[in-house]
């Protein structure tokens, strides 16, 4: 049975956290056939990731990356290019969370830390990615967006500000690229079992089962939830798909 990536080059930022979002959508689509290279600036963790993914029979490889810098991008595309042909599909997982109200001292700081990775990397990962696509005759570029792209919440007024602005350029991109058949979307994780969310509740089991107790669903959701979503908008089961957003998310978001 032929795999549902097979064939296709896919580019996942923000790879080497575990469990996170990142090493979760390489591990999935590599799984599905695609050659997967796999970027962070913790080239360590990356390379772990990747040696896994190795070690279970698909390919992938592990690079060092700093997704705000664009000659960064300009270099990391045109080695995937070199040694791969193309670039198929681009996830731009990479991103921070910092927790400021709004007259913190810190605020302005978490401000630009925050649009520098999130908005930025993101930004120009898809240009990068979008000069390629074209001269391949196509594409996927999946930006992770949040459900605070989508919602207020307290304490995070620059990271739902960077989330959103990741939504709307997204979406005008598609706008841009459709007639060269490259897609454009955004998914939205809800709050997720991740490395992050783990050290943000730390030991407080009470403060779990409250956050739990808030999602519909009545659970947090797995970072595979989002990593399958990618998948269906990486693969060609989505190519009338472009300029939309996925919110995977347990129904949060609906109350």
């Amino acid at each position: 049975m032929t795999k549902r990536m097979e064939g296709k080059v896919a580019l996942v930022t923000g790879g080497a956290s575990r469990p996170g979002l990142g090493s979760a959508i390489a591990e999935r689509l590599a799984e599905e056939g695609a050659i997967v290279v796999a970027t962070d600036v913790d080239l360590s963790g990356v390379e772990a990731v990747v040696a896994d993914i190795v070690a279970n029979g698909s390919q992938a490889f592990a690079l060092h990356q700093d997704v705000a810098s664009e000659q960064g991008w300009k270099e990391l595309v045109g080695s995937i290019i070199a040694d791969h042909g193309r670039l198929d599909v681009l996830v731009n997982n990479a991103g921070i969370l910092e927790i400021a109200e709004i007259e913190d001292a810190n605020a302005n700081d978490a401000l630009m830390n925050q649009f520098k990775v999130n908005v930025a990397g993101s930004y120009l990962g898809t240009s990068a990615a979008v000069s390629a696509m074209r001269q391949t005759g196509g594409g996927s570029i999946i930006n992770i967006s949040s459900i605070a792209g989508l919602v207020g919440f307290r304490g995070s007024a620059a990271y739902t500000a960077s989330k959103g602005a990741v939504k709307m350029f997204s979406k005008s991109v598609a706008l841009e690229t459709a007639r060269d058949n490259i897609r454009v979307n955004t998914v939205h994780p809800g709050i997720i079992e991740t490395n992050m969310q783990r050290a943000a509740v730390g030991d407080n089991n009470a403060h779990y089962d409250a956050i739990a107790e808030s999602i519909p669903m009545g659970r947090m959701g797995q970072p595979k939830d989002i990593a399958n979503c990618v998948l269906f908008l990486a693969s060609d089961e989505s190519t009338y798909v472009t300029g939309a957003e996925f919110v995977v998310d347990g129904g949060y978001t609906t109350q």
